[in-house]
């Protein structure tokens, strides 16, 4: 499945049955990775421009990741997600990083989700929830919690 894009939810879930929803923090097997997102994000009409991009500090290789995108608010029942990302409930969406190698950055991942209502602030909360079997130890740089105004100012992490 390395090297498949993800267009759809089955095949997500298939790849988190199959590596497990914790491979990010692991049972203290495996190589050790350290993954970390920054990027930007802004809310305005009740739409999240997100954009972000994935690194990982090492020390070694993940041979693929995916990271879950978790909104305060629910999200429309319709969504134009990118290749690689598919909805996974009512408030979050899982994308594929794909591989990283040590002290790499990914490609660039950017999505706009439109939310059920318009809010005057959302929060987003960005997670790793599979990393190949590979270890973080230092998960705390993995999972971000970004207040996003409805101002259309762009908010960084």
């Amino acid at each position: 499945m390395r090297g498949a894009r993800v267009v759809g939810a089955g095949v997500v879930a298939a790849v988190l049955l199959v590596g497990g929803a914790s491979g990010a923090a692991g049972a203290g097997r495996g190589p050790e990775a350290d993954l970390a997102y920054h990027g930007s994000a802004s809310l305005v009409g009740g739409e999240v421009d997100l954009r972000f991009t994935p690194r990982n500090h090492g020390p070694s290789a993940v041979p693929d990741a995916t990271v879950r995108l978790r909104w305060s608010e629910p999200l429309a029942d319709r969504q134009e997600l990118p290749d690689g990302c598919a909805r996974a409930g009512v408030r979050a969406v899982l994308c594929r990083v794909g591989a990283l190698g040590a002290d790499e950055f990914g490609e660039r991942i950017a999505l706009r989700v439109r939310l059920r209502e318009v809010p005057s602030e959302v929060q987003l909360e960005i997670d790793t929830v599979w990393s190949g079997g590979a270890v973080d130890r230092n998960p705390a740089n993995d999972r971000q919690r970004v207040l996003i105004l409805e101002t259309g100012d762009a908010y960084y992490f």
